[in-house]
């Protein structure tokens, strides 16, 4: 499906296996952009049940997120999954919980540093134990996730500012255009760059950001 629609794809399509989303400014542009796709599927012989076709929506549930003309925030369904979550008792489980929140990292601020002590269990050769730290970071994470902020969708024909922190443990940054929240990205200090002078570190959170985008 990728290729079908290859020349249209982060333009105004996304696909996802046989999911086709299309999204677009204005109305007068979305009529435009949605004859468009249309008309490649009858050129290219393909179907699709209209039962399973949503138009003109203004609000809409994609990938565990909720978009709509403001912006984007965690889908609720997710977040009760995330409440109900019980505390992690081997490697195996906490990868599996790590993975889900991490899933949203963009809504959480200094989520490598707070997942720091997490992450250090499911690492080869580290016994697994439950410590206090642990117990933080975990209950942190899910309190993250469950107030997680509605995201602004990025103009990028407008200016936009990146504000950094960095430290020996991890590094952070936020994308912010308008004083609106627009992502949050963030990621552990890798170990050669523990030896990394402060300005350094800070331009790797700047790169870890925008590589993200």
């Amino acid at each position: 499906m990728n290729r079908v629609f290859k020349y249209y794809l982060n333009l105004f399509v996304i696909v996802f296996i046989d999911d086709i989303l299309i999204y677009s400014r204005n109305e007068e542009e979305h009529a435009n952009n949605l004859r468009v796709v249309l008309q490649t599927i009858k050129y290219r012989q393909l179907f699709t049940k209209f039962s399973k076709c949503e138009f003109w929506l203004q609000s809409f549930s994609f990938l565990g997120h909720i978009v709509y003309i403001e912006g984007i925030r965690v889908d609720s369904q997710k977040i009760e999954a995330v409440k109900q979550w019980p505390r992690p008792t081997s490697p195996t489980y906490i990868r599996s919980f790590l993975g889900l929140a991490g899933y949203y990292r963009r809504f959480k601020e200094g989520f490598s540093s707070i997942a720091s002590p997490l992450s250090k269990l499911t690492q080869k050769k580290v016994k697994f134990q439950w410590l206090d730290d642990c117990a933080k970071s975990f209950e942190q994470l899910k309190t993250r996730l469950t107030t997680a902020p509605n995201l602004t969708l990025l103009e990028y024909s407008d200016d936009y500012v990146i504000y950094y922190n960095a430290s020996r443990v991890g590094l952070g940054c936020v994308l912010m255009q308008r004083g609106k929240f627009i992502a949050y990205a963030s990621r552990q200090v890798k170990v050669h760059e523990k030896n990394y002078p402060t300005h350094d570190l800070e331009l790797a959170a700047e790169l870890n950001l925008l590589q993200r985008r």
